[in-house]
């Protein structure tokens, strides 16, 4: 039974990483979770200087899921390379990069910071709500997704994935601007711009007064998207949003993704991800699946 998957070039063991932020970079889990199941770890977003985030409150439980706006707290790609890097080397699993900025200019550093480190992938988050100056402004304008992936690809040694926004109008075009400016592979979705008032408190629920929504309530809306993306380019596709049992991932799978990611699940059941591979395995035993290329973008 073959579980690999390829993904711009590198082979994963099976098709199940983690969603950025929701795994800081595996060590918090690794008590928990055998990491050398996972097909990767993707870490949470490095920048090239340390971020302290947004004012708390930064989250708040919804129906169906979760809102956050932690503003992309990171340590800086300084001690993200001496720290992180290494313990993740020590588990047979590959290595994705979630890259995050302000500018331009700012995604460049980290990407050529990482282009001499031991890492598989990267992804650029081009797709943040809960950063006022970069993320979503990128994410949202199919000229400006193609412009900061061209630039991007300038500086990057490993295969480059963006990470592409729901907040927009057409998907679609979100992920040709992303091929055309020479994108390896895409990730899709990050999380719904969304809100909660505390009536008791007659206030915002997050300080950021807005947050980005995941978890079970987003996943047909990825789900939609992972299929009209994997219609309209040639590129693999990281599925993601909402993602928190077998029939989930297998779901994203038949819609067209190459690999997915569980975010939020990871918040409630650290074993989810592992709980997913084994499911995985067990649904191809059961249906007589030899080669999981045989379900992805099954459905048309």
């Amino acid at each position: 039974m073959n579980t690999k998957v390829n993904i711009a070039g590198v082979e994963f063991k099976n098709p199940v990483t983690t969603a950025s932020g929701t795994f800081a970079s595996g060590e918090e889990y690794s008590e928990f979770v055998d990491l050398n199941r996972l097909g990767a770890v993707t870490t949470k977003g490095v920048a090239n200087v340390p971020w302290t985030g947004n004012p708390t409150p930064r989250i708040a439980e919804v129906h169906g899921g979760m809102l956050n706006a932690i503003g992309l707290q990171n340590p800086g790609m300084e001690v993200f390379c001496k720290r992180d890097i290494p313990f993740l080397r020590r588990y047979d699993t590959k290595i994705i990069v979630n890259v995050c900025g302000k500018t331009t200019e700012d995604y460049c550093k980290v990407v050529e910071r990482l282009s001499g480190e031991d890492v598989d992938l990267l992804e650029i988050n081009i797709s943040c709500p809960n950063v006022k100056e970069g993320g979503i402004a990128f994410g949202q304008q199919p000229k400006a997704v193609e412009a900061i992936t061209r630039e991007v690809k300038k500086y990057a040694k490993q295969p480059v994935i963006m990470k592409l926004s729901p907040n927009v109008t057409d998907i679609g075009a979100m992920a040709k601007a992303a091929e055309a400016g020479g994108a390896d592979a895409l990730s899709l979705i990050n999380t719904l711009t969304g809100m909660k008032i505390d009536v008791d408190r007659r206030t915002f629920a997050v300080a950021n007064r807005t947050g980005g929504l995941s978890g079970p309530a987003v996943k047909p809306v990825a789900l939609r998207m992972v299929y009209q993306v994997a219609q309209a380019v040639g590129l693999p596709i990281i599925g993601m949003g909402g993602i928190a049992t077998t029939e989930d991932a297998l779901e994203f799978l038949l819609a067209g993704a190459t690999a997915v990611a569980v975010g939020t699940a990871n918040f409630y059941n650290p074993y989810a991800t592992v709980e997913i591979v084994e499911g995985i395995e067990a649904y191809m035993k059961k249906n007589k699946i030899d080669d999981i290329q045989e379900l992805i973008g099954a459905v048309r």
